[in-house]
């Protein structure tokens, strides 16, 4: 039987495809994806926004490699209200108007892309508030649109941008970056690169859901205090400084200063930190330039570690030259690059004359331990069985070890008899103060005494206890139930609030963040509501004119101690007699300010001024009664936000029998935090 054969088709000319417009959705999807391509890039926008901004103190928050979640937290100046309608639309900004200001740019960003390309590749949040506004405002963006109107809301100073599910719409990108620690270390060394270079700004990026940040720099004067606080002692100790400049116009005019590395400094990856005209970026040219001297001049092609800063004219950079604008263009390259490697040249060998080398003595009754040890691995049990079960009334509900609910951070642990004494912790903490700001760290023996004192005190037993507790809930309206082993005790949460305030006090002396008041308070207000509030009969008018002598004694008082209460407790009183500012003792917690008038009140009643150990103490006292979890205003343990109750003036045994709110919630937060 024959079976037909097709017959192929003749040649036949294919039309050329039709070109058309592509949706509007669908070009901003693709530069979003140009923009943002890992969350590092994501995170770098925000901050140098942040930095634009004015910001002395900036704030991350990474979920799952940031992938789940991007929060930049920083205190600059804010975002307009009439500005939030158009902020995610693309190609809007407030650093240049017309082209040639691109010519002059000075800030960090200038498209109008970043925030724009976010909604279009996740869930955008904002949340800001300007100086002199009674109140911020939240609102959320999707695909550069404001999803609602703008939301009224409680904020402190600047802008928070949160970012929710990034790349939840571009499934090919997402399952490029499953490896979310590998994002997480970017983000980390990106914040440490920022934080060497903006000494005068805080920095802070932790992983959500951790009490410990990764990175955590306070405003410094010496970038090197700043490399040594994020890359350690042994980098900082292992550097020298640079500079080199030129003045030729016809070539190209910089200035240059920064730190690299010297004969002593062994590692097997070179770190290099580039800022050029304040912008983070990268140069492979100067990277490789700089990396061919060290292999050349050291043994063992040794990798350096380099910070620079190099300062040009704006005609000179060309920064609009990457969608993510890590790298630059500048004018006159080879004559800037040849000019910095002689320099690098010049340190490194007036640097090699001599070199340190570390030996180590091994101890022979150490190596007798560790044979013994592997000798012990090696040799079978008797019962021949490879582990012992635990008695049922032995096992713990939940690990001790869990980061969840421990408060160590805060707690040191003392040292037993059996080790030699090492410096004690006083010491220790007075030197690292004296180190960072000598001004403030002198003559301040009653603070060392009051800190000896604590940790002199502190119960073993109890230290243990809170340290490797486990919070389980409330038992009523002030105890809370802890487990510590296969124990379960009751915590009064009012008074543990309030010696952790306290403690905390003493440890931030003279180094706290400010909790700016929108509209300040004046004293004499403060203090007459405190009175009043004291006051069994508040209708009769009998002690009016005692209670204005009072007011008028605690505001003169406290007038005359504005500069210490500012210096060491950023305590805030203007010219006027208004409170301004407030220390802040705990990160990321507002005490309830219901309580100002009363430690307004304590402040003027409560503390001795005469002695300075009394003084400091019972300052540092009425700020830990004011900043503790009291009522009338806690979260409600149901979730639903918070709930208002109203004191009870009734008087019963001496106490305010006043309805308080159940606690467990914002008690459960301060365990998670501490």
């Amino acid at each position: 039987m024959e079976v037909e054969r097709p017959i192929p088709a003749a040649n036949v000319p294919m039309e050329p495809p039709k070109i058309i417009r592509l949706d509007e959705s669908v070009v901003n999807r693709i530069a979003a994806g140009e923009v943002i391509q890992r969350p590092v890039s994501a995170v770098k926008e925000l901050v140098e926004n942040s930095l634009d901004a004015g910001s002395t103190s900036i704030n991350v928050v990474v979920k799952d490699g940031g992938l789940k979640l991007i929060q930049v937290s920083d205190n600059g100046h804010g975002i307009r209200y009439e500005d939030l309608p158009i902020l995610c639309e693309r190609h809007t900004t407030s650093k240049l108007s017309t082209f040639e200001d691109l010519q002059t740019i000075k800030s960090m960003g200038f498209r109008g892309e970043a925030l724009a390309s976010m909604t279009y590749v996740g869930h955008v949040t904002v949340t800001t508030i300007t100086e002199g506004q009674l109140h911020g405002y939240r609102v959320s963006y999707r695909d550069g649109a404001m999803e609602d109107r703008p939301v009224a809301c409680a904020a402190v100073k600047g802008t928070q941008i949160m970012i929710e599910n990034l790349f939840y719409n571009m499934t090919a990108r997402r399952k490029t970056l499953l490896n979310s620690n590998d994002d997480y270390s970017k983000i980390v060394d990106l914040i440490s690169r920022f934080s060497i270079h903006h000494v005068k700004v805080s920095f802070s990026c932790r992983k959500h859901g951790s009490n410990r940040p990764d990175v955590h720099t306070v405003g410094t004067s010496s970038k090197l205090d700043a490399i040594r606080s994020v890359y350690g002692v042994s980098v900082s100790h292992d550097l020298m400084e640079i500079a080199a400049s030129d003045d030729d116009p016809s070539r190209s005019a910089f200035k240059m200063d920064g730190l690299i590395s010297n004969a002593n400094y062994i590692a097997k990856k070179t770190i290099m930190v580039l800022f050029i005209n304040e912008r983070l970026v990268e140069c492979t040219a100067l990277k490789r330039a700089v990396e061919v001297i060290y292999a050349a001049t050291l043994p063992k092609a040794s990798k350096p570690f380099i910070y620079m800063s190099i300062v040009l004219p704006p005609q000179h950079v060309d920064v609009n030259v990457h969608p993510t604008k890590r790298e630059v263009s500048l004018l006159n390259q080879e004559s800037l690059i040849d000019i910095i490697q002689r320099e690098v040249e010049s340190k490194l060998r007036n640097s090699n004359t001599t070199r340190t080398f570390q030996t180590q003595i091994i101890n022979p009754s150490t190596t007798g331990l560790l044979n013994s040890s592997k000798d012990a691995q090696l040799r079978p049990s008797p019962s021949g069985t490879k582990s012992q079960k635990v008695p049922v009334n032995k096992i713990v509900r939940t690990d001790s070890q869990d980061p969840f609910g421990r408060m160590h951070v805060y707690l040191q642990a003392k040292q037993s008899s059996g080790h030699p004494k090492k410096p004690d912790l006083a010491s220790v903490r007075y030197a690292v103060i004296q180190r960072r700001n000598p001004k403030e760290a002198a003559s301040l023996t009653s603070i060392q005494e009051l800190l000896s004192d604590m940790d002199c005190s502190t119960h073993s037993g109890l230290l243990d206890i809170v340290k490797d507790c486990t919070y389980i809930g409330m038992a009523d309206d002030t105890f809370a139930l802890l487990q510590h082993s296969t124990c379960l005790y009751l915590v009064n949460v009012i008074n543990l609030s309030k010696e952790l305030m306290y403690q905390q006090v003493l440890r931030r002396f003279a180094h706290f963040n400010a909790i700016k008041l929108s509209d300040p308070a004046p004293l004499s207000e403060l203090i007459m509501m405190a009175l009043k509030e004291e006051d069994m009969e508040p209708d009769t008018d009998e002690n009016d004119d005692l209670k204005e002598k009072i007011v008028e004694m605690n505001v003169e008082l406290l007038k005359q101690k504005v500069e210490m209460l500012l210096e060491y407790f950023c305590i805030q009183i203007d010219q006027q007699g208004k409170l301004a500012k407030l220390p802040v003792i705990l990160d990321q917690y507002t005490p309830d300010m219901d309580r100002v008038p009363e430690f307004v009140l304590s402040l003027g009643n409560d503390v001795n001024w005469k002695d300075e150990k009394e003084c400091f103490q019972s300052v540092s006292a009425a700020l830990g009664n004011f900043y503790a979890m009291h009522p009338p205003l806690l979260p409600s343990p149901s979730g639903e936000g918070l709930q208002f109750f109203k004191r009870n003036k009734k008087v019963e045994n001496g106490t305010d029998e006043g309805k308080e709110a159940n606690p467990g919630c914002i008690f459960g937060k301060a365990l998670q935090n501490i």
